[in-house]
């Protein structure tokens, strides 16, 4: 047996490029719009048609199901006689845009509850969708899309992705709009994605710089309240085009974000280091056990014995103090390539700076 106690190199990332310069966004990029937001929907049904994937006998809600929606159509049948194979309970979900009148369309995704196998095949019957407060807002049906397969035999199954979860694409119309109407606001309110006072009060000065007059102002961290220009009254549309395609240069604290796990080290465009001497060696220790047959000689009175062996290997690297500077992003990857670091080394290297005290960056691990 061997074992080998080295760090391994994996992936070694550097975000937000080598650039000096920050990327700009629009708005609609960093921000969202409160009331512009989908809404989500729930509701139980059925799929049937099922080639034998369905729910097994103990799933006692199906049976249930199944005897209720048949005595609805004026069917009775006696519980204990269906056999529920070919029929699958399921929940199915959809995003309800805000935007959304009576006889659209929308996508839903539908999800196996019980122990059904496949949906593969399968037909959703029809299933009302509700809201949080419990009103119907659209109606679901239609045969699904799985995008995979389950095939198997008594001692062997092969599969291709999920094949208890399908979507019907235009599966729902709905049936109730939401009460909202988007030209009778009185103000817009931005959600800022990036909690950062700098990029939020660019952002405000940005807008008001568009809009030309005093109109957004600063509700905190990241709300910005924009009061709706005389000309854009009742007709917000053009407002919103023109405020989500606005330009700024989000800013952020510095951040070196370090996943322990795959060895990805993420470095942030701000992130600077003092002044500092850094010497950092590998320590590798390689372990290898092999067995040997220790055999007596031909009509000798011992017997064959099996005598293991270990051989154990150590090599320490022994590096030399490097100064290192960084004040800029070019400089701290220069310094840290100059000693040879791997990725599962600077994530070390880094943990140390920071105690130190060098590292003028938020240091996380994931």
């Amino acid at each position: 047996m061997k074992r080998v106690l080295i760090a391994a190199c994996t992936i070694f990332v550097l975000l937000a490029g080598l650039a000096h310069e920050v990327s700009a966004a629009r708005i609609k990029d960093v921000a969202t719009f409160k009331g512009v937001r989908s809404n989500q929907l729930v509701g139980y049904g059925l799929v049937v048609g099922l080639n034998g994937t369905g729910d097994q006998r103990g799933s006692d809600f199906t049976i249930q199901s199944m005897v209720n929606m048949l005595d609805k159509m004026g069917v009775r049948v006696d519980q204990a006689q269906l056999r529920p194979k070919n029929v699958a309970a399921v929940m199915v979900t959809a995003n309800m845009p805000v935007s959304s009148a009576p006889g659209s369309r929308m996508d839903v995704t539908v999800s196996s509850i019980g122990d059904s196998k496949s949906l593969f095949g399968g037909l959703l019957l029809v299933t009302p969708l509700r809201g949080l407060d419990g009103n119907i807002y659209a109606v679901a049906q239609g045969p699904l899309t799985i995008g995979g397969f389950l095939a198997e035999g008594a001692a062997a199954q092969a599969q291709k992705n999920v094949t208890t979860v399908g979507i019907i694409p235009g599966g729902a119309t709905v049936e109730r709009g939401i009460p909202f109407n988007f030209n009778e606001m009185e103000s817009i309110t931005l959600n800022m994605s990036i909690q950062d006072f700098s990029t939020t009060m660019q952002t405000v000065e940005a807008i008001n710089r568009s809009l030309g007059g005093q109109f957004a102002t600063a509700r905190d961290i990241a709300t910005i309240e924009v009061d709706i220009p005389p000309r854009f009254q009742g007709n917000l549309v053009p407002l919103m085009a023109s405020i989500e395609n606005i330009e700024i240069r989000p800013d952020s604290r510095a951040r070196v974000v370090v996943d322990e796990k795959t060895g990805t080290v993420v470095l942030g465009q701000n992130v600077r280091l003092g002044q500092v001497a850094v010497a950092h060696g590998n320590l590798q220790i390689v372990i290898a056990e092999t067995a040997q047959v220790s055999q007596p000689a031909p009509f000798a009175a011992g017997e064959t014995v099996v005598v293991p062996e270990t051989e154990i290997g150590i090599v320490e690297q022994n590096k030399r103090l490097l100064l290192m500077e960084g004040a800029t992003l070019r400089e701290l990857v220069d310094g840290l390539n100059a000693i040879g670091a791997t990725p599962r080394d600077l994530i070390s290297i880094l943990r140390t700076l920071r105690s130190a005290g060098a590292l003028m960056a938020d240091l996380e691990v994931i």
